[in-house]
């Protein structure tokens, strides 16, 4: 019994198989997880093999090709791109909210936003036919491919997936009509009217800045065939815009109280520098999309384009600020951050093709020509509460002449005839749609409205209902901005 005892107790202390070291990997895991998480694991396994049923089912299938994967990325580099264009619509409203006064802040953040919407639907049905649509050689206008529909053929495009599909070229294109159109909204900000505003917003998208896009951008335009550059738009967007926006100023006249009857000019100080310069620092990222993806594909340029573009901004910020200090004593943050757009717009036009030190000289000479172009409209009594036309008209102006002088390959004769060319279209066009719209409904809010806020006469809110209203608490004074009427005074003066 005692041997048998003992067979039993050798034969008990033998390891089982699972005790073997084939198994170690599989006792390590048990002990780590536990039995809910590997539970998971032939879940996740079925997940898979049924989502891969289901894509092939759908015809969810890879690129076939080189081209094919080419054409994907190229498509998910100009979606990415769309979207940093699109984002901007947030720093424009940013800043021009910033910039004006607090009456104001519910008018400019409605029209930032509704723009875009406004210009995607004209965009849609109109201006992507006029300048993209037919293929039969017209160099002024297209003429097919209105109210887009996805079909490549009547922009004389390849169906996909030969090139990029035509649908993401629209998103893209659409991102830079809006931008034209913001343009304009900061220049006639605090007494234009809504409606009217809409409606050359509308107008401009649909008509004329396509025309003039076509002759620059489309391969069939009569400027593209004189080799005019312009590569992301410092005239064809930015310049357009700018345009636009000194018709607007100039026919609905400045803010009451800006200029003195005797010369001069009264500052109208900005309620929020803080979203000023949150709104500065949103368009500084979204150029990123801007001129990188004005190159149409992932190719090794786009960090080339993306350098240009921020050593410009960069030397366009150094410059407003130093010139600013030395002129004016102090720096002035508004000067900085119109000097780092006014580099950013200037490298626009020449940003693949000029080299790194030939963008920090476009963007520093920018930065030094706006804070001189701001006082010198200040003086001529266009008043321009954000400093759009400076940044936009005459620095884009600036950026595309430049092209023509750093740029071997580019005649400064030809840049000199595109920017006059599509100027001067731009200003016969905005000053009939502003002269109509001011001879019919009027594009200015009332007096009343004006001194009360457009936020009150245009929308019926505040931005900052139930917060203290520029009083001084501790006098129990009012600000120096409005009377006890409710009567505006002009805060301090310059120039």
């Amino acid at each position: 019994m005692s041997q048998s005892k003992q067979k039993q107790g050798t034969g008990s202390n033998k390891p089982s198989l699972w005790q073997s070291p084939l198994f170690q990997p599989l006792r390590v895991i048990t002990r780590s997880f536990s039995p809910y998480w590997l539970a998971c694991i032939p879940l996740a396994a079925l997940i898979i093999v049924l989502w891969d049923t289901a894509a092939h089912a759908q015809d969810f299938e890879g690129p076939d090709s080189v081209e094919e994967l080419r054409a994907v990325l190229d498509s998910i580099f100009l979606l990415f791109a769309s979207v940093l264009v699109i984002f901007m619509n947030a720093g424009f409203g940013m800043l021009e909210t910033g910039f004006s006064r607090q009456k104001n802040a519910v008018n400019i953040l409605s029209k930032n936003l509704i723009v875009f919407a406004v210009a995607t639907i004209a965009y849609w049905a109109i201006g992507f036919a006029f300048m993209y649509g037919g293929a039969e050689g017209n160099p002024f206008i297209g003429t097919s491919g209105f109210f887009f529909a996805n079909e490549a053929a009547p922009y004389g495009d390849p169906e996909y997936p030969e090139g990029v599909p035509i649908a993401i070229s629209f998103l893209f294109q659409v991102a830079f009509a809006a931008t034209a159109a913001t343009i304009v909204s900061g220049a006639v900000a605090e007494r234009v009217k809504f409606g009217p505003f809409l409606t050359f917003s509308f107008l401009l998208v649909a008509i004329s800045y396509p025309i003039t896009g076509r002759w620059g951008w489309d391969e069939l335009g009569w400027l593209g065939e004189m080799e005019f550059n312009d590569f992301a738009g410092s005239t064809i967007v930015h310049s357009v815009g700018g345009w636009a926006a000194l018709v607007g100023a100039f026919l609905i006249g400045p803010r009451t109280g800006k200029y003195r009857e005797e010369g001069g000019t009264n500052a109208i100080p900005g309620h929020n520098m803080s979203i000023a310069t949150l709104g500065c620092l949103i368009l500084w990222i979204g150029w990123f999309g801007f001129n990188p993806g004005s190159e149409l594909a992932a190719t090794a340029n786009v960090p080339y384009i993306a350098l240009t573009t921020n050593l410009s901004a960069a030397a366009g910020g150094v410059t407003a600020t130093a010139t600013s200090w030395l002129r004016d004593k102090k720096p002035d943050l508004s000067m900085i951050i119109n000097g780092i757009l006014a580099g950013l717009v200037g490298i626009t036009a020449g940003c693949a093709s000029v080299n790194y030190i030939s963008a920090i000289i476009i963007g520093g000479i920018a930065g030094v020509i706006v804070v001189f172009s701001v006082s010198f409209f200040d003086k001529i009594k266009i008043d321009d509460p954000v400093g759009a036309i400076s940044v936009h008209l005459v620095c884009g102006a600036w950026g595309t002449f430049a092209v023509g002088i750093f740029d071997g390959g580019t005649n400064p004769i030809t840049q000199i005839i595109g920017i006059l060319a599509i100027g001067a279209f731009t200003v016969v066009f905005s000053g009939i749609v502003w002269g109509i719209l001011k001879a019919t409904v009027g594009i200015r809010v009332s007096a009343e409205e004006e001194v009360q806020g457009l936020d009150i006469g245009e929308h019926g809110m505040e931005a900052y209902s139930g917060f203290v209203k520029e009083a001084d608490v501790l006098t129990g004074g009012f600000s120096s901005s409005m009377s006890s009427k409710g009567e505006e005074f002009p805060r301090g003066s310059e120039g």
